[in-house]
């Protein structure tokens, strides 16, 4: 009998640990999205001040990384709408491939 309670307890130990792993994954994997998004917009705008200095370019950069924002946040809401009879996996996908146009 105390085996067997400890072999379930080691079970519930198990199955907390490998969800406690999932969530981290899922936060991670947002966290890495965002963070690469950060930089995708940075690099445009990079591309785009290339001509210009001091205050100027900082001012620009702002902006700019404001604006780029913006449109990220935009085109969020656009694909979020589209997806709104999709679930899952098929959800994922499309908002992976809607994201990217």
């Amino acid at each position: 009998m105390t085996t067997y309670r400890a072999f379930e307890k080691f079970k519930v130990k198990k199955m907390l640990a490998l969800a406690m792993l999932g969530a981290f994954v899922a936060v991670a994997s947002q966290v890495f999205a965002a963070e690469n998004a950060q930089q995708e917009r940075m690099k445009a705008c990079n591309a785009e001040a290339a001509d210009k200095k001091g205050d100027e370019r900082s001012k620009f950069m702002s902006s700019c990384l404001s604006t780029k924002k913006l449109a990220q946040q935009e085109k969020m809401k656009s694909c979020n709408a589209k997806a709104v009879d999709k679930k899952g996996d098929d959800r994922k996908q499309f908002m992976n491939e809607c994201l990217k146009s």
